[in-house]
C-alpha cells in the first residue's frame, strides 16, 4: 500500500508539474465535442477535466436505463430549481450528467434540433454568428443520418458525428393510435421536424445506435482519445480558475483528498 501510494503522489506531482495548451472543465456535449476538435490537428496537448467517473456503466449503455440514471447520485448531479411561482412554488428536479459524457449520458435520447427562429434571435439581438444560417451548416456537419436501406454505417463513417437513428419501425403498435387521436385533434403528422416543417408531430429519432445509446463521449471523445495530445482527468472537481495578471492560466482541482494546480 505505501509503494502503491508513493507512485500515486508522483503520478500526481508529474500531473501539477504538467502545462497544456488547452484546459477543458467538463467531458460533458460541449467538452467531449471540444476535445475532438482541440485535438484534430496535432497541434495542441489538451487536458479534459471531468468530476463524474467513467460513462462505461450497463444502465448508460443500454437505452432503457434512462429509468436508471434519471435519479442516480452516481452518474447525476440531481439538481432542483429554485421554487417556480407557476408551479405553486414546488422545486422541479433538474437531472444533469455527472459522468463521461454528461447528460448526453443520462439523458433519453431523444433527437430534435433546436427551432431556427430562436437562433435568429439570439443574432438579432447581438449574438453575430449564432444566426440559423450559421447553425444549420453546424448541425449537418455534426449529424450522420441513419440509412434508410442497406447494411448501414461503418464507425469510420460516423466518428466525430452524432448518430440520428430512426425508431418508426421499432415503436411499439399502440402508437399508431395515438397518432390517430393526433390528427382528429387537428395536428398534422410529419415525416421529420428538423426539416422545413418544424410544428407537428414525428415518430422518434433517437441517438440509438445498434440498439445502445450513442452519447456525445462515443460520438467525439472516443475518437480523441485515440490521439496522444489528450489527457482525461476523471473524478476531479475543478474548484476554481487561476487568475494571473487579469488572465486565466489554469485551475485548482481536486481529486479526493488532494488539491492541485494545472496550467495552460
Amino acid at each position: 500500500m505505501a509503494i502503491r501510494h508513493a507512485l500515486w503522489r508522483f503520478g500526481w506531482e508529474q500531473l501539477r508539474l504538467q502545462t497544456f495548451d488547452f484546459i477543458i472543465v467538463g467531458a460533458g456535449s460541449a467538452g467531449c465535442v471540444l476535445a475532438e476538435r482541440l485535438t484534430r490537428s496535432g497541434k495542441y496537448k489538451v487536458a479534459l477535466v471531468e468530476a463524474g467517473g467513467s460513462d462505461n456503466r450497463f444502465w448508460i449503455k443500454v437505452p432503457l436505463g434512462y429509468a436508471k440514471t434519471y435519479d442516480d447520485p452516481a452518474v447525476n448531479w440531481c439538481y432542483t430549481a429554485e421554487p417556480d411561482p407557476g408551479l405553486n412554488g414546488r422545486r422541479a428536479f433538474w437531472p444533469r450528467g455527472r459522468v463521461t459524457g454528461g447528460s448526453s449520458s443520462i439523458n433519453a435520447m431523444a433527437y430534435l434540433q433546436g427551432l431556427p427562429h430562436d437562433f435568429d434571435d439570439w443574432e438579432a439581438a447581438g449574438a453575430i454568428g449564432w444566426g440559423w444560417r450559421n447553425v444549420l451548416k453546424t448541425y449537418s456537419d455534426l449529424e450522420v443520418k441513419e440509412p434508410d436501406t442497406g447494411s448501414g454505417l461503418t464507425d469510420t463513417d460516423i466518428a466525430g458525428k452524432v448518430y440520428v437513428g430512426k425508431l418508426d419501425a421499432r415503436m411499439h403498435p399502440f402508437s399508431k393510435h395515438f397518432l390517430k387521436a393526433i390528427a382528429q385533434a387537428g395536428w398534422i403528422e410529419r415525416q421529420d421536424l428538423n426539416g422545413s416543417e418544424r410544428e407537428g408531430v414525428m415518430r422518434l429519432n433517437s441517438t440509438v445506435r445498434k440498439g445502445r445509446r450513442w452519447s456525445a463521449a462515443d460520438a467525439f471523445l472516443r475518437p480523441a482519445l485515440k490521439r496522444a495530445t489528450l489527457e482525461v482527468i476523471s473524478e476531479a472537481l475543478v474548484e476554481r480558475v487561476l487568475i494571473k495578471e487579469g488572465r486565466a492560466v489554469g485551475v485548482a482541482l481536486r481529486q479526493g483528498s488532494e488539491l492541485r494546480n494545472i496550467m495552460a
